[in-house]
């Protein structure tokens, strides 16, 4: 019997350098296909999916800007990184024959529609999976808060963080062999040890708003489906 959905709308929030792959720049189109199928998976089965993705596979605004650029101007270039990958996931999506819409918080008419919430909320009820672009559209945020806002503002059930890691462990696992991974822990533990599932911006908006958090590996794109029918993999935040 095949399994149904426990979420009716979701947001799923996806990094840039998941999307580059085993590259630590640019996109590998093998991953962002294997990733779009699972997508057109969740949107057969009736789930309205929203999409966040991150620009770190070409340029992250902290980091590659820190120094060098004033820092709003790094970050506006970070938000273009951002659309460049809502592009290409849009193309692939199409390619499988799902309808896509493409949203910015900054204005690029001649690629993208503007973000607009209520129109948003129609594509998603209309069964298109919208992608956001641009981040919040301001600096000094990252694209983990602009997740947790946009899934606030189109009242997803659930954010759905799909990362370079299996969940949140009390230590990086990739330097102390003793981390211990969590199933679920709450917000407030997860500020208190200042433990790296989100920025503390992103977490406390996702905390105010009592939108559950789930994290996980996007290594296996199945664990998207995974999560939407309720299998417990990764670490839930609420």
């Amino acid at each position: 019997m095949d399994k149904k959905p426990i979420y009716k709308r979701i947001l799923l929030k996806l990094s840039g350098e998941a999307l580059a792959g085993n590259q630590s720049f640019g996109l590998d189109f093998d991953v962002i296909k294997t990733v779009c199928k699972v997508i057109k998976e969740c949107v057969d089965m009736g789930v309205q999916v929203g999409i966040v993705v991150g620009g770190g596979n070409f340029w992250r605004g902290l980091k590659n800007g820190e120094g060098k650029m004033e820092r709003t101007r790094a970050d506006h270039m970070g938000m273009m990184a951002t659309v460049m990958n809502c592009l290409a996931v849009a193309d692939v999506l199409e390619q499988l024959g799902v309808e896509v819409r493409v949203q910015t918080a900054l204005e690029i008419r001649a690629v993208a529609e503007p973000y607009i919430r209520l129109k948003a909320d129609k594509h998603l009820n209309k069964g298109r999976v919208v992608i956001f672009g641009c981040g919040t559209g301001h600096p000094y945020f990252s694209t983990d808060t602009a997740a947790v806002l946009r899934a606030a503002e189109i009242n997803a059930d659930v954010i759905l963080l799909a990362k370079n890691i299996d969940g949140v462990y009390s230590a990086d696992p990739r330097i102390d062999k003793d981390a211990v991974k969590f199933d679920k822990i709450s917000y407030d533990d997860v500020l208190a040890k200042h433990l790296k599932v989100m920025d503390s911006t992103a977490t406390s908006l996702s905390m105010d708003n009592n939108i559950p958090v789930i994290l996980f590996a996007l290594k296996d794109a199945e664990n998207i489906i995974r999560v939407v029918t309720g299998e417990k993999i990764g670490t839930i935040v609420e």
